[in-house]
């Protein structure tokens, strides 16, 4: 408990007392802190990240540039991250939490909601664009590499001309929500494949799922 006080603080050179890089993983959810930001569509890899860390019976703490959680399956150990930075500024807290728990790129999933999939569609990738997402579009820059691992969470677009960011700000609706449980635990397993079974052989069992 110690060294894990000293890790959130600054103090300790590590979170993990893991010492292989490669069985070293960090889940990153975007999102908006604050109340007024907690159930719009737009804070869904918070939201993610939040079922995933109950299912594993973890809690977030407050750390540097955004909130944590450990959680360890089958010898492997992984950091849910939850950026204090604000969307646009996503890249700094994901390259920090990399860099001091020696992270390799590969071992990164960022979860983030997505336009341009219809609601609970989930699509897993390894590479691409940042498709106008700012948060992704921050990480992009910061890590000099469209070639990270990433979740998208499909949200739909059920919105006006020129009304993007009041939908994506907005709340879910009544029917989104009865269908985010099934959604949210189906990404919970995703997770879990992802860290056991690789990136190609999770694609191919949930991608369209």
């Amino acid at each position: 408990m110690f060294k894990f006080l000293k890790s959130l603080f600054g103090f300790g050179n590590s979170y993990f007392e893991e010492k292989d890089p490669m069985k070293k993983f960090l889940i990153v959810g975007l999102g908006n802190i604050g109340e007024e930001y907690a159930e719009t569509r737009h804070n869904v890899g918070f939201k993610v990240l939040d079922a995933f860390a109950s299912k594993e019976k973890s809690t977030f703490e407050s750390a540097r540039l955004g909130d944590v959680a450990m959680v360890k399956i089958k010898g492997r150990t992984l950091l849910c991250l939850k950026p204090s930075t604000y969307m646009n500024l996503s890249g700094k807290a994901l390259k920090y939490w990399m860099d001091k728990e020696k992270v390799p790129l590969e071992n990164v999933l960022v979860i983030t909601d997505d336009i341009n999939l219809s609601f609970g569609t989930l699509r897993l990738k390894t590479k691409g664009s940042d498709g106008g997402h700012n948060g992704l579009k921050d990480i992009q820059n910061v890590l000099q590499t469209t070639k990270y691992n990433r979740l998208r969470f499909g949200v739909g677009a059920d919105f006006g001309k020129g009304r993007q960011i009041d939908y994506v700000l907005g709340k879910w609706s009544d029917v989104e929500k009865e269908q985010l449980v099934e959604r949210l635990h189906t990404s919970c397993e995703l997770i879990r494949s992802f860290v056991l079974s690789g990136i190609n052989i999770t694609m191919n069992n949930f991608n369209g799922a």
